[in-house]
């Protein structure tokens, strides 16, 4: 038996409609904010992600999958969606189509980690992006957005953790900071905090490993460093998410994990106590320099990003079904050769005219063929025998209410759209 990769796996048929529910969902709340899907490539050239080196974050310098193609390119599985949508935006020049893109990808994405319950090797990440405006109001649409989604999958406790990072003079000032207190620390951080105090001394603070540490606790905050026009930004936004009735929390050692970010940067999170200490469901950013990195003109930029797997378990442990049980309107039972030639073409017909319907494939017994009528949910069992076929007619047996009729066989598909339109019931 060959078995799935390590840090992998299956989404089984059983689990599969919630996916599809999911997708579903963000694409109408996404069609509610007017963004636009884009589609990108699962690789892309290394130096999208790897723009020489310099991006500190564990996901770039770590847990990217890197190989060599057969002419030689450096090709990367993208670790995350918005440098690949940078790419795309500057490559196909969208910035001449429209001012402001209004985007979101889904798909899924690749990091070389150590797996884990909700991390996997490959995963998936729904996530949007708007490019073009500065303004701090399309940050908190972005960020409502991020709530709505979560909102309309049942999920209603949801808190904004948010903190600025400012403009780049501001971030100077502050860094040059961070490294003069970090320094007399030297031999008490952790190796992948040493690289950063040289390279990005702001990544320390999403260090996992020092973050209790008394010398850490004590580090400057960067609201101290934030000038005026950084300031006043700031303000716009959180004013921004008290008039949509957001609730949220500045924490000031809020830094994200990559390192093009400036000004807002944010984290959501939900309100289910089995999710564990960690609740962020979703986090993102404002990124100004990204395009005109990739070699595009400057432009302003803000996004986020979700796990589909996080908002998948946060749905199940608050006990919210996304999707009911897979159901068919019909199964057709036939008994005998006849029978089942008539079968097949009959599940033609009420396909054709949008109905989903199964027939049994493996000449079963009359009591296994009504078993996998039940187990696929069927709302009706349609029987037929080589009898009936002779007369023209079929028995219909309604499985909600146990009723079974003899009608004619041409009278079969305007009998099931007569007896759903009557439960108010839809063909999909």
């Amino acid at each position: 038996m060959i078995a799935k990769p390590k840090g992998t796996y299956d989404i089984l048929p059983n689990e599969s409609p919630k996916w599809a529910k999911l997708e579903d969902t963000i694409r109408k709340i996404c069609k509610l904010f007017n963004y636009k899907e884009i589609r990108t490539p699962i690789f892309e050239s290394s130096e999208v992600f790897h723009r020489d080196q310099n991006d500190t974050s564990d996901m770039v310098t770590k847990e990217t999958y890197d190989f060599k193609d057969r002419s030689d390119r450096g090709i990367t599985l993208r670790p995350e969606g918005t440098a690949g949508v940078a790419r795309a935006f500057v490559e196909n020049k969208l910035y001449v189509e429209n001012p402001v893109s209004k985007l979101f990808y889904m798909g899924p994405m690749f990091r070389y980690e150590r797996p884990q319950k909700g991390r996997n090797r490959q995963f998936n990440q729904f996530g949007v992006e708007a490019l073009g405006s500065d303004s701090p109001l399309i940050d908190v649409e972005v960020i409502s957005l991020g709530a709505t989604l979560i909102r309309a999958l049942g999920l209603k406790d949801v808190t904004v953790k948010i903190n600025s990072l400012g403009d780049e003079e501001s971030r100077t000032a502050y860094k040059n900071v961070l490294i003069e207190h970090f320094s007399k620390y030297k031999n008490d951080l952790c190796s992948d905090c040493l690289n950063r105090l040289e390279k990005n001394p702001l990544r320390i603070l999403d260090c996992k490993v020092d973050r209790d540490k008394d010398f850490f606790k004590s580090a400057p905050k960067i609201n101290q460093y934030l000038n005026d026009y950084s300031k006043n930004r700031f303000k716009d936004v959180l004013e921004g998410l008290d008039l949509i009735g957001l609730k949220y929390v500045i924490d000031d050692n809020l830094v994200r994990g990559l390192d093009y970010y400036s000004h807002t940067v944010f984290e959501l999170e939900v309100n289910v106590p089995e999710f564990g200490a960690q609740n962020v469901i979703g986090a993102g950013g404002r990124y100004d320099n990204l395009i005109s990195d990739l070699g595009g003109p400057k432009t302003p930029g803000v996004g986020m990003a979700f796990g589909v797997e996080r908002l998948l378990l946060a749905t199940d442990l608050n006990g919210k079904k996304l999707a009911k049980p897979d159901e068919i309107h019909a199964y057709i039972i036939a008994l005998g050769d006849k029978a089942s030639k008539e079968a097949l073409r009959l599940n033609n017909v009420l396909r054709i005219g949008g109905l989903s319907t199964d027939m049994d494939y493996l000449n079963g017994s009359l009591k296994s063929q009504f078993k996998k009528a039940d187990k696929n949910n069927a709302k009706f069992t349609l029987i037929l025998g080589d009898n009936e076929l002779e007369n023209g007619v079929i028995n219909i047996k309604n499985n909600e209410t146990d009723e079974q009729e003899t009608i004619k066989l041409i009278d079969v598909y305007t009998y099931i759209i007569t007896k759903i339109n009557a439960l108010g019931c839809s063909k999909k």
